[in-house]
């Protein structure tokens, strides 16, 4: 019988280490984060049959297969493309696996350890930034998109305030936050104005921590779910793209230069599922600079770039007051960087009401990978199966 929907049974996180000092290797974080999504769901490791990542993630199905005792390796697949962009099309993939019945039981991951992977290297950026870039003395992320984001508050006309706000709602709620690696930032207003220019306009508060770490979520149908936890978290729909031709790979010529590329996949997703973003009761953002996602909550049809300075207030991004509460573990800014799947996670926790900052009669949440990536993502989750 085909499945006839697809939910989160169960979910696992190792503490956020700072970049280089995880006294675990990759793959050790991640086979923690595993155990732990597998014990949540009541299942055996061994049952997991899927494997899903992104981000260049090295960590591949087969090499896990051995410590697991994975009982029959049935689907194994990577996102191409850097960054975050696939955190929601690696969900994506695994509703894929699962609907046609390649796999039954699929697990979603990113680990990253820098004594292990060595992801920021000169080697790896290098690899990144081509000489076009670096011939002009860009060879770092924040250079990009500051650009970008420059262009997005010059022509657009949205206000540096949306940004603030954006930083100063996750490090909000990463203070409730118990394991938050920003737990401890007040972010006032002179906090973030007084900060340094990292690369203008972004700021260092602006800008997402580097951290080891690992994260993991168990997939599988809607209907076996049911017979595995009290509290399944469904998935309405998912999709991951971008917009045409002027959207490959670093060619730095997208149009609109300042979108988000989110407008794609999230057409697909509204279309599906019959929703909109008026029935989204709490959004998780990649956020790996603050700009991107004040570009992402336009393109999904949150707010306008004209009415952004209005919207995209710290009084109406905080739960559990504001009407459009974001990242409440903190997000990639706050609870700890780990390429957008700390947000997929919170997504989880949220729904099932384990959140540290909850959101009332929470049942809809949108998970949003990498604005402003050649490639990007959306996910929609919700406490109740699709109609």
């Amino acid at each position: 019988m085909t499945p006839r929907g697809v939910a989160a049974v169960g979910y696992g996180t190792t503490p956020y280490y700072k970049r280089g000092t995880s006294p675990h290797a990759e793959r050790k974080l991640l086979l923690m984060a595993i155990d732990d999504a597998a014990a949540m769901a009541g299942i055996d490791p061994a049952d997991i049959d899927g494997f899903v990542s992104y981000g260049a993630d090295q960590q591949d199905g087969p090499r896990l297969t051995g410590p697991l005792g994975t009982r029959e390796l049935r689907w194994s697949s990577l996102v191409w493309g850097g960054g975050g962009g696939g955190s929601a099309g690696a969900i994506a993939q695994a509703e894929a696996a699962i609907l046609s019945g390649q796999a039954e039981t699929v697990v979603v991951y990113r680990a990253t350890a820098e004594s292990t992977s060595g992801r920021l290297s000169s080697a790896v950026i290098q690899g990144v930034f081509g000489v076009q870039y670096r011939a002009h003395g860009i060879d770092a992320p924040a250079q990009a998109l500051g650009l970008r984001t420059q262009r997005l508050l010059e022509a657009d006309g949205v206000p540096a305030s949306a940004l603030k706000a954006v930083a100063q709602a996750s490090y909000h709620h990463a203070g409730r936050t118990p394991h938050a690696v920003g737990r401890d930032v007040r972010l006032t207003d002179e906090a973030y104005d007084d900060a340094r220019l990292i690369a203008e306009p972004v700021r260092l508060f602006d800008s997402s921590r580097e951290n080891d770490a690992a994260a993991a979520i168990i997939f599988t149908s809607a209907e076996r779910a049911r017979d595995l936890t009290s509290t399944p978290v469904h998935l309405l729909g998912s999709a991951y793209g971008a917009l045409g031709p002027r959207w490959g790979e670093l060619d730095e010529n997208h149009e609109p230069y300042a979108a988000s590329s989110q407008a794609a996949p999230a057409h697909r997703v509204w279309k599906r599922t019959g929703l909109t973003a008026a029935d989204v009761d709490v959004v998780q953002l990649y956020v790996n600079f603050t700009g991107p996602p004040v570009s992402a909550l336009i393109d999904l049809g949150f707010c306008t770039a004209d009415t952004a300075g209005e919207v995209l207030t710290f009084e109406n991004l905080i739960a559990p007051s504001g009407s459009l509460p974001i990242n409440t573990s903190g997000g990639d800014l706050a609870e700890g960087f780990l390429h957008g799947m700390g947000n997929a996670v919170e997504a989880v926790r949220q729904l099932r009401g384990e959140s540290y900052n909850p959101v009332p009669d929470a049942r809809v949440c949108l998970v949003a990978g990498g604005p402003i990536s050649e490639l990007s993502s959306v996910a929609l989750f919700s406490t109740e199966p699709p109609a």
